[in-house]
């Protein structure tokens, strides 16, 4: 994954010496691959904080690339020290640094007797449930696998089959159901690829016809889809229904966000262009553009985010950027399946940033923000969380 920020929280871990195994792996053949790695001073990246928090990482990433690639050119040595090269190398770093160094530089320091656990409570996994066209559901997870005519899956992911040249299909829809703490990925007949957050269903045929418009249903929860291009499937469009929008599409990449317990629907374009329809207006979104649709008057306002907290989800990141408890309430009891409570309401409003990773336990993670000092002390009891 040559994500720029996954690489830059590899490079940190190994700063703080909180490296595993499989990491250390990974950092030394991107090292042996980009040799700028290697250079990288701390005290430098310590000094530009302010300068390249807000750098935007798929550009730095792209720069870096064309410019190492310049480097293996010249018969010089490039002295990384008096070359702007140094600075857009440490601006992918420190984007994450900035968020990242308080929130990781804890993760061996956890308080002895800070909180009590009664209940261990796993980190979230691959798995859902698929309803068929009957009404009969399969169970998908990691253990489990499944075969049918138009359809395979392998427990982590289902892949459906291209639609065949028979005449117009009978439309048959299946339905995908992710529970709290769970995630899934499906590819659907017509090569567009979807990937489900925790606590999402998604409406779908099992195969489309060509020349007409793909419509699937997000019913709710959060998804990022990768739309096949409408000319591979003769003109036809992709539609992604909510509850009461429609986002329309030719071929680009984007994410939903509707769950159920919320009074606001997030639509983001990450790549191409959308158009969103309400009830009351339509908006065309631009890359790095988000639409805000409030459910409780219909109101929409439309705004620049960066688009990599908005889906670090799906590259198995927690990107909490001056976000409030309350809502990293919300993403940490999906994730884990627990209910979370604050014992004082004021806490509910402190902002915290971090990077972390999903596959740490729900333990750290609250360890890591007891630790910043952003809270006093949580209680875990009968998988319920009591933030104090």
């Amino acid at each position: 994954m040559n994500d720029i920020f996954h690489i830059a929280l590899l490079l940190i871990k190994k700063k703080l010496r909180v490296l595993s195994k499989s990491e250390k792996v990974r950092l030394e053949e991107l090292g042996a691959t980009h040799s700028f790695i290697k250079d990288i001073r701390w005290g430098s990246l310590m000094q530009k904080v302010p300068e390249h928090a807000t750098v935007d990482e798929k550009t730095a990433w792209n720069s870096i690339l064309d410019k190492a690639e310049k480097r293996k050119k010249k018969t010089s040595v490039l002295n990384l020290r008096k070359r702007r090269f140094k600075y857009v190398a440490a601006a992918f770093v420190i984007v994450l640094f900035s968020l990242s160094y308080v929130a990781i530089r804890n993760i061996k320091q956890v308080t002895p007797h800070a909180a009590p656990v009664s209940t261990v409570i796993k980190t979230g996994t691959d798995k859902a449930t698929l309803t068929l066209e009957d009404g009969s559901e399969v169970t998908l997870g990691t253990e489990t696998s499944y075969q049918a005519k138009n359809a395979h899956s392998n427990g982590k992911q289902i892949i459906y089959k291209p639609a065949d040249d028979e005449g117009v299909p009978e439309i048959r829809y299946n339905y995908l159901t992710v529970p709290r703490g769970g995630q899934f990925f499906v590819q659907l007949s017509d090569g567009t690829k979807v990937w489900l957050n925790s606590e999402s269903r998604l409406k779908y045929p099992v195969t489309f016809t060509d020349g007409k418009t793909r419509a699937v249903e997000l019913l709710y929860g959060e998804a990022y889809f990768e739309v096949s291009p409408a000319a591979d499937h003769k003109g036809a469009r992709f539609k992604v229904r909510t509850q009461v929008q429609e986002v329309e599409v030719l071929g680009t990449e984007f994410n939903i966000k509707a769950y159920r317990d919320e009074s606001n629907i997030y639509t983001t374009l990450v790549e191409g262009k959308v158009t969103v329809n309400t009830k009351d207006a339509k908006q065309v979104l631009a890359p790095s553009q988000q639409l805000d649709l409030n459910l409780t008057n219909n109101g929409i306002t439309v705004s620049h985010v960066d688009v990599y907290n908005e889906i670090s989800w799906k590259k198995g990141l927690f990107s909490f950027k001056g976000m409030p408890l309350k809502e990293i309430a919300k993403v940490l009891s999906r994730w884990y399946d627990v209910e979370v409570e604050f014992a004082d309401s004021a806490l509910e409003d402190v902002r915290f940033n971090g990077v972390l990773s999903k596959d740490q336990n729900l333990e750290e993670i609250l360890n890591i923000i007891q630790n910043t000092n952003f809270i006093n002390a949580y209680e875990i009891k009968n998988r319920k969380v009591t933030i104090k």
